[in-house]
C-alpha cells in the first residue's frame, strides 16, 4: 500500500464514548512522494555520518551516556516531569530537593530503562515482551507504580483531563493484544521491503495510537524509535534520540500524529519525522564535533599545565567525561588516591577552568565539568 492511500481506522461507539481502532499496519509499504522520498535519503545520509563519528571517538560510550542522559531529561519533561539536566547528573537521591525527588525518580528510572533495554537487545530482539519489561522499568517505584508495570492496560486510557473531554481516546482495551501482536509482526517481517526509518516512523504513530500503557507511553514510544535502529544496525552505536526534536515542536509533534488519525495523512507525520531525524542527527554529528575540540584543546593545550600531576590529571577528566558533576570524595575513591590529595587536584582543575563548584556549600560541595555538560544542552 502507498502511504499516500493510508486509512488511520476507525471511531467505534463504546458505552458514553467513542475510542478510535486503528487498522493492523503489518504489510509493505510503498512511497512514491518525491518529497518524503528526498527526505529519506537526506535522513540516511546524515545518519551514516553520525555512525562515523560514534566509531572515530575514543571511549565513545562515556559520551552516549550523556545523550542518554539527556534523552531521559528531555522525554520526561514532554510529560511534564521538571527536572533538569544537571539534576539528572545527580546519582544520590539525598542531593536532590525533596520536592523535586519523584521527578528526579522518573528520569533516572528512564536512564535504566534506556541501559537495560539496549543491554537486552543482545538476548532478545526487540518485541513486545521487550517493551513490557523496559515498562517495568519505566514505572518502578514512581508515580506510575499502581498502574500496571510491565503489561498491558486492561482498561480504557485517553489523552485528555477526563474521558468526556479527551483530545482522543486509544482503542478499547480488548483490542490492544492483536494490535501490539501485529505491530510486533510489523516490525520483524522480513518478506517486506520497507526502508528502516520509514518503518520505525509508522511503528512509533502506531504504538502512540494504540497507547497499549495506562501510563508511560509516550517515553516508551521515544525510546522504541532508538530501540528499533540500533536492533536494526541502522544506528551502530545508541547515539540519536529524537525527544528534544519533538519537545521544541510539541504541538506540531502531536498535530502530526493526530492528522494521521483523523485525515488518514500518515505522509504529513513521516515528513514530520524525518525532518525530527536529519535536525536531531545535525545536532548529535555537532556534539560530537566540539567534544573532539574540547578534548584535543584540554589534552595538549590545558592539562599540561599540570606538570607532575598530568598523568592524575588525564585519569581524572577520562573519569569527567562519564561522571561530570563529582564530590571530593568521588575523586578520591576512582584514582584511589586520599581526601586531601582529591581536593588540591580539583582545586587545581578549578584554577584551570575545567571544574567549577555549584553547590556554594562550604561542606558536600559538588563540581561541575560546565564546558563538557553545556554541549548537550
Amino acid at each position: 500500500m502507498d502511504i499516500k492511500d493510508f486509512v488511520a481506522g476507525k471511531f467505534i461507539e463504546q458505552l458514553e464514548y467513542k475510542s478510535f481502532s486503528p487498522n493492523k499496519i503489518n504489510k509493505q509499504w510503498i512511497i512514491s512522494n518525491p518529497e518524503v522520498n528526498s527526505l529519506l535519503s537526506e535522513a540516511n545520509r546524515l545518519i551514516g555520518e553520525l555512525n562515523a563519528f560514534s566509531q572515530i571517538i575514543p571511549d565513545v560510550d562515556f559520551f552516549i551516556t550523556m545523550h542518554i542522559m539527556k534523552e531521559a531529561t528531555t522525554s520526561s519533561k514532554i510529560e511534564g516531569t521538571k527536572t533538569n539536566m544537571d539534576e539528572a547528573l545527580i546519582k544520590d537521591e539525598e542531593d536532590i530537593n525533596p520536592e523535586k525527588r519523584d521527578d528526579w525518580g522518573e528520569v533516572q528510572n528512564y536512564i535504566n530503562a534506556i541501559n537495560k533495554s539496549i543491554e537486552e537487545l543482545k538476548n532478545i530482539p526487540i518485541s513486545n515482551r521487550l517493551l513490557r519489561q523496559t515498562h517495568e522499568v519505566l514505572l518502578s517505584g514512581v508515580r506510575g507504580k499502581h498502574k500496571l508495570p510491565g503489561q498491558f492496560r486492561r482498561s480504557q486510557n485517553w489523552i485528555g483531563a477526563t474521558l468526556k473531554d479527551a483530545i482522543f481516546i486509544p482503542p478499547h482495551p480488548s483490542e490492544v493484544e492483536e494490535l501490539m501482536s501485529d505491530l510486533e509482526k510489523f516490525i520483524h517481517n522480513e518478506k517486506i521491503s520497507v526502508p528502516h526509518l520509514i518503518k520505525i516512523g509508522i511503528i512509533h504513530y502506531q504504538f502512540e495510537t494504540i497507547h497499549p500503557f495506562l501510563d508511560g507511553n509516550g517515553r516508551l514510544g521515544r525510546l522504541l524509535i532508538s530501540l528499533y535502529l540500533v536492533s536494526k544496525k541502522v544506528l551502530l552505536r545508541p547515539s540519536l534520540y529524537l525527544s528534544d526534536f519533538f519537545e521544541k515542536n510539541k504541538a506540531y509533534y502531536y498535530d502530526n500524529l493526530m492528522i494521521a488519525r483523523v485525515s488518514n495523512n500518515l505522509t504529513q507525520w513521516i515528513k514530520f519525522f524525518l525532518v525530527g531525524v536529519i535536525e536531531t542527527s545535525k545536532s548529535s554529528i555537532s556534539v560530537f564535533k566540539n567534544i573532539l575540540k574540547l578534548k584535543s584543546k584540554l589534552e595538549t593545550e590545558v592539562l599540561p599545565k599540570l606538570g607532575s600531576k598530568v598523568k592524575k590529571g588525564q585519569t581524572l577528566l577520562t573519569i569527567l567525561y562519564q561522571y561530570p558533576i563529582v564530590r571530593t570524595k568521588n575523586v578520591a575513591a576512582f584514582l584511589d588516591i586520599s581526601t586531601s590529595t582529591a581536593n588540591r587536584l580539583i582545586m587545581d582543575f578549578i584554577g584551570l577552568g575545567i571544574l567549577e563548584e555549584y553547590t556554594g556549600y562550604k561542606r558536600n560541595r559538588k563540581f561541575i565539568f560546565r564546558e563538557y555538560v553545556d554541549l548537550f544542552k
